[in-house]
């Protein structure tokens, strides 16, 4: 009689790799070719600010001329332009939690809270610390929050469940774990318009703001670069850039691997980066249209939330190290057989914080909160 075969870990259809986080081992590259031009482009550019005020403005007019209108005007309205311009938004709360649009940190988190306004959901303070993880921890469970769960990998599998899982995409981060008193304050000015604007100019305005967060993140061409930036379209390279006309409504959101190399360099500055790095830059798998983007991921039933990138350790090992940047800091080397089997049985059955503890006990979350120092200074990355 022959044993039944168990069936394999959740987790096993996630691609293993056994080498480093990519951005910091390409940074370090870089900057040993082309320090003393790329350390130019560091610093922070105010039009990132103009455009924010602009934006703002636009939707609170919106929100007030909207206020009569019949519903089937307001939904256009709430996914042509308000989706539009809120995803804009949101963009820009990623520019900014990088202190890109001021040289002072406190008035880009306050330009960042000015900005969350419109979204009508708190999510500026979470954004700007969730997302520092993310960059620190790209790839490692339970330290990159952007990284999808087993539990999502398993149920989300079809085309109606991955296009729920885009519309409350952005959401999540509003029902994380509060840290900082920031975030009540978040809350507290953020909720406290929501109900000024209920209240003196009526529901249909803010439905329009709010329809604007949900669908702008969900089935709208600006949506793509949620799904563009991370998810696996070629194997074994973990970031992808985008190069086309939407960059110029996103704050060079586009420039992905760039930026991921270089979060001190502002958005107005990332194209010259690679005019200066070409060769590290041209052969990387790049997308050219997010609505393309959006449409395989819906459709194709080899994509879903397990189509990202998991490390077996953050700062991997040296041979597989080597590989990487042997191939233009280009593609990630798998994990042997062996340790991704592993990997992904202790992270199906125990979680993550299990997982780190097979990788040496090292816990992503506690290293972020005990470094108490500033993400965005080049010199503060770990190597």
């Amino acid at each position: 009689m022959v044993a039944a075969v168990p069936p394999p870990a959740p987790a096993s259809r996630f691609l293993w790799v056994s080498s480093g986080e990519p951005h910091a081992i390409r940074r370090r590259e870089l900057l040993s070719k082309y320090g003393d031009k790329i350390r130019k482009l560091y610093g922070y550019d105010h039009a990132t600010a103009y455009q924010v005020v602009a934006v703002v403005i636009i939707q609170f007019i919106m929100a007030y001329a909207v206020r009569d209108w019949a519903w089937w005007k307001l939904w256009i309205a709430a996914y042509v332009i308000s989706g539009t311009l809120n995803q804009n938004l949101f963009c820009a709360q990623h520019e900014i939690s990088h202190f890109l649009a001021f040289r002072k940190p406190l008035y880009n988190k306050l330009l960042a809270l000015f900005g969350n306004l419109p979204l009508v959901v708190p999510v500026a303070v979470k954004f700007r610390e969730y997302h520092h993880d993310h960059h620190i921890f790209l790839g490692v469970d339970g330290g990159d929050v952007d990284l999808p769960t087993v539990l999502e990998s398993s149920w989300i599998t079809g085309f109606f469940s991955k296009l729920f899982f885009t519309f409350i995409y952005l959401a999540i981060y509003a029902i994380r774990p509060p840290r900082p008193l920031a975030d009540v304050v978040n809350w507290v000015v953020v909720i406290g318009v929501d109900l000024a604007v209920l209240f003196f100019w009526g529901p249909k305005s803010l439905v329009y703001l709010l329809a604007g967060s949900l669908l702008g993140g969900g089935l709208h061409p600006m949506a793509g670069h949620l799904i563009a930036e991370h998810y696996m379209f070629a194997k074994g390279q973990e970031t992808y850039s985008y190069y086309g006309p939407l960059n110029m409504l996103s704050y060079n959101v586009g420039y992905h691997n760039e930026h991921h190399d270089f979060p001190q360099i502002p958005q107005t500055r990332l194209h010259k980066l690679r005019e200066i790095a070409p060769e590290y830059y041209d052969s990387l798998y790049c997308h050219t249209s997010w609505c393309w983007v959006l449409w395989r991921f819906l459709v194709d039933p080899s994509m879903g939330p397990w189509s990202r990138m998991h490390r077996v350790m953050r700062e991997g090992t040296p041979a597989a190290n080597d590989k990487f940047i042997a191939s233009t800091c280009r593609t990630a080397a798998s994990a042997a057989p062996a340790d991704a089997a592993r990997s992904a049985e202790v992270l199906g059955s125990g979680g993550a914080s299990a997982l780190q503890a097979v990788m040496g006990g090292k816990s992503a979350a506690r290293v972020t909160r005990s470094t108490k120092q500033d993400e965005n200074n080049p010199n503060n990355y770990p190597a």
